[in-house]
């Protein structure tokens, strides 16, 4: 596998990642679906991915750039994992609607391990970690990507700057914090109260 090769489908890896999280914007904005911090920690995982990514695509692909896609993508598994093990009990409920049957968390697990995948198949390939001829250039498809990969990544972490307010993010958001000029405390509920056993109980 050549490097103009390896460039090219690490900007179509780039522009599919990207898609992802604007899919979920797009349902946060649109549907008013907005994420819990399970979910962001997710996004910021596929935000990481794109980072390896963006890197082989700038700078040509190099091992270590892969090893930043992998790495991000287990820490984004594990977390997709512990989500969708939360509601894997019938009758204990969901977040968010499904799409063609699965959640948003199930598919970012089945997308996470695709990358894990993926890039170890890359890994295969040596010859694309050979130099890349000076004035090489990445094209507009590329530049298109990392407009793309940047937009996701800061528009998310605006999003989640007004959603918590820079402290800790409620488990079933209804707003935004920061827009609704409440404290993160007052977007936190109080724990129930202890009830008293009744007389005679067991």
């Amino acid at each position: 596998m050549s490097p103009s090769l390896s460039r090219t489908l690490n900007i179509l890896g780039l522009l599919a990642v990207g898609a992802v999280l604007l899919i979920g914007f797009a349902a946060q904005l649109l549907n008013g679906e907005l994420p819990c911090p399970l979910c962001l920690l997710q996004r910021s995982a596929f935000a990481a991915v794109m980072v390896g990514l963006a890197l082989n695509v700038r700078f040509g692909p190099r091992p270590s750039h892969y090893g930043i896609v992998i790495l991000s993508a287990l820490v984004g598994a594990a977390i997709s994992t512990r989500q969708t093990l939360l509601h894997i009990v019938p009758g204990t409920g969901t977040f968010g609607d499904a799409i063609l049957g699965l959640h948003f968390y199930t598919w970012a697990l089945v997308l996470f391990m695709a990358i894990v995948l993926g890039s170890a198949a890359m890994l295969l390939f040596d010859r694309q970690f050979a130099p890349i001829p000076a004035g090489a250039k990445m094209g507009l498809l590329g530049v298109v990507a990392l407009v793309l990969a940047f937009a996701m990544s800061f528009g998310n972490g605006v999003s989640t700057v007004l959603e918590c307010a820079g402290g800790l993010c409620p488990d079933n958001p209804e707003g935004y914090i920061l827009l609704q000029g409440a404290s993160p405390s007052d977007a936190t509920p109080p724990p129930a109260a202890a009830t008293a056993p009744a007389p005679g109980g067991g």
